[in-house]
C-alpha cells in the first residue's frame, strides 16, 4: 500500500494521541502517504481529511486525548452514510485505514472491511473490554488515575471516620473496578459481572468496624445495577456509619498517558502500519502476554472476555 489513512472515535482515551504518533511517523519511514481523518467516522463522511507528516504529530507522545478529535456518528451506522464513507476513502486514494477505538469503532471498521477497505483495528478504551486483548491503550492510565483518587479519598474518609462508595467508569466491564480496588486496598467491589451481595459489603464493614477499623472504601463499576446512591443508603442504614458517594466520572479518560500505555500504543501503532505495507487482510493489533499479536477483524470482535475470578478472590482475602 501506498497510502493509507487514520482516525480516533468513540470515547477517548490515554494513549490515543501516541498511537496516531507511531502509525503516522512509522508510514512516513515506509514511504507512504498518510492522511489524517478528523472526528472520526463522522469526519470521514464529511471529508474533514488532511495529509500528515513527521511535525503534525510532533509533541503529542505525553498529552491525553486525540489531536484527531473524536465523535459518534449516527450517519454512519446507516448504509447510506458508509457509502459516502466509503466515496471519500475512494476520492483520497486511501487503500488502508486505521481505526483507533473500541467495540463500537471495530464494529464500523468491520462493516468498512466488508466494502472491500482493508482495516487495522488498534484497541484504544479505558474499560479494557475487547475480548481479543490482555490490555487496551488507556486502561492503565484510568486505573493509575483511579488509584490516585482513591487514596485522596482514604484520607479523608479516614478523618471523618465513614465509609466512601467511589463509583467508577465501565458499563459492562469491570476491570477498572476490579484493579484499582485491589492496588487501591478497597473493603468490597462491586462489578457488572458479578451480582450485588449486600450482605456482604455491609457484613465486611461492620466487621471492620468491630475490630476499631475508622473507615471503608467500596468501589463500584457504573455498570452495576444498583444504583449508587441506593448502595450507600442501605450501606448507611445497615452499619449506622456515614457513608458519603464520590463519582469520578470523565476525570478516568483525561491526563498524561503512562509509560506502559506509551509503549503499547507505539508498538501497536508500528504492527498496524507493518501489516498495511504486507497488503494484509483486516485485522485487529492486540497484545497476549508481552507479544504484539493481531486477529482478523470479525474474528475478534467475537472473542469473549475472560472475567479474572482469581484477582477477585485476592481483593476478598486481603481485605479481610
Amino acid at each position: 500500500m501506498k497510502t493509507i489513512g487514520i482516525l480516533t472515535s468513540g470515547g477517548d482515551s490515554p494513549g490515543m494521541n501516541a498511537a496516531v504518533r507511531a502509525v503516522v511517523r512509522t508510514a512516513v519511514s515506509e514511504g507512504m502517504k498518510i492522511y489524517g481523518i478528523q472526528h472520526g467516522y463522522e469526519g470521514l463522511i464529511e471529508g474533514n481529511i488532511s495529509e500528515m507528516n513527521v511535525s503534525s504529530v510532533s509533541d503529542i507522545l505525553h498529552r491525553g486525548g486525540t489531536i484527531l478529535k473524536t465523535a459518534r456518528s449516527e450517519r454512519f451506522m446507516k448504509e447510506e452514510g458508509r457509502r459516502k464513507a466509503l466515496d471519500m476513502i475512494e476520492t483520497f486514494g486511501i487503500e488502508g485505514l486505521v481505526v483507533i477505538g473500541g467495540d463500537g469503532s471495530y464494529r464500523g471498521g468491520l462493516e468498512l472491511s466488508k466494502m472491500g477497505v482493508t482495516v487495522m483495528g488498534i484497541p484504544g478504551t479505558i474499560d479494557n473490554d475487547l475480548g481479543y486483548t490482555d490490555y487496551t491503550i488507556g486502561f492503565d492510565t484510568a486505573v493509575n488515575t483511579v488509584l490516585s483518587a482513591v487514596s485522596n479519598i482514604r484520607d479523608t474518609s479516614s478523618s471523618h471516620q465513614r465509609t466512601t462508595v467511589i463509583e467508577v467508569m465501565g458499563r459492562h466491564c469491570g476491570d477498572i473496578a476490579l484493579y484499582a480496588g485491589l492496588t487501591g486496598g478497597a473493603e468490597s467491589i462491586l462489578l457488572p459481572e458479578k451480582p450485588v451481595d449486600i450482605n456482604a459489603v455491609c457484613r465486611k464493614i461492620v466487621q471492620g468496624i468491630n475490630r476499631g477499623k475508622l473507615h471503608s472504601i467500596i468501589i463500584k463499576a457504573e455498570g452495576v445495577e444498583m444504583g449508587t446512591q441506593e448502595l450507600a443508603d442501605i450501606i448507611q442504614q445497615r452499619t449506622g456509619q456515614e457513608t458519603k458517594i464520590v463519582v469520578l466520572g470523565y476525570v478516568q479518560r483525561g491526563g498524561s498517558p503512562t509509560a506502559r500505555d506509551r509503549m503499547l500504543a507505539s508498538k501497536m501503532g508500528d504492527k498496524a502500519v507493518q501489516f498495511l505495507k504486507l497488503d494484509s487482510t483486516s485485522k485487529a493489533i492486540g497484545i497476549t502476554g508481552n507479544e504484539i499479536v493481531a486477529h482478523d477483524l470479525a474474528d475478534a470482535l467475537e472473542m469473549k472476555r475472560e472475567f479474572d475470578e482469581t484477582a477477585l478472590k485476592i481483593v476478598d482475602v486481603l481485605s479481610i
